[in-house]
């Protein structure tokens, strides 16, 4: 019997073919936040450990019309490309992270400011008065918990990620990283990301050494 995190009325399971081949879809709204979000499960995940999981923001600019702005759209096909490679694993798209949390409209917002001032991606967010980072994991976490999933290896370039799927009891075992080859149109974006909110990108240096040169 699953330890069911999420209420059974607000989930709902299909097969899905994709491009990739077929996942077993899990669309789930979440009782904390309210969001529907999506899980895409491949392979038996119920009780093992050491899972290959993506857990994935929103970015509608990037995973849907493929902006350069970031590397989120790239992210998303890479993620899911491993997980068809290992034959077993999950992506969890959560909705509701658009900009880390603050919104479509301030996003855009945001990019004004980028553009026009140049400022960086955190901060055109705090001169707005807004945070920084304001998403919330658990969504992730219990829908791991509903699919059995005992410890993940993690695909990201962000530690506080991991720090937030822990807190919410789901055991690291590895942070795989998820690197993408940085563009004239990102190395700002990236370059921030990696200096001023901790992510783990060591391949920018060769790139930004080469820019620079």
């Amino acid at each position: 019997m699953r330890d069911q995190t999420i209420e059974f009325e607000d989930i709902a399971e299909a097969d899905l073919m994709t491009s990739r081949g077929k996942f077993r879809t899990v669309a789930f709204r979440d009782s904390v936040d309210g969001n529907e979000h999506i899980a895409l499960v491949l392979g038996d995940l119920w009780q093992q450990q050491d899972v290959l999981v993506r857990v994935h923001s929103e970015c509608v600019t990037g995973d849907i019309f493929s902006a350069r702005r970031c590397e989120c759209g790239d992210q998303l096909g890479a993620a899911l490309d491993r997980i068809v490679q290992r034959g077993r694993g999950v992506l969890v798209y959560l909705r509701g992270h658009e900009g880390r949390g603050i919104g479509l409209v301030a996003k855009v917002r945001t990019h004004v400011l980028q553009d026009e001032q140049g400022l960086d991606t955190v901060d055109s967010a705090t001169s707005l008065g807004l945070p920084v980072d304001a998403r919330d994991f658990g969504p992730a976490a219990r829908v791991l918990r509903y699919l059995g999933v005992r410890t993940v290896e993690l695909m990201s370039n962000n530690g506080d990620k991991i720090d937030a799927l822990e807190s919410y009891g789901i055991g690291v075992s590895a942070r795989v990283p998820l690197l993408i080859q940085p563009t004239d149109h990102n190395i700002r974006y990236l370059t921030a990301k990696r200096d001023r909110l901790g992510h783990h990108l060591p391949h920018l240096d060769s790139v930004v050494n080469g820019l620079g040169s």
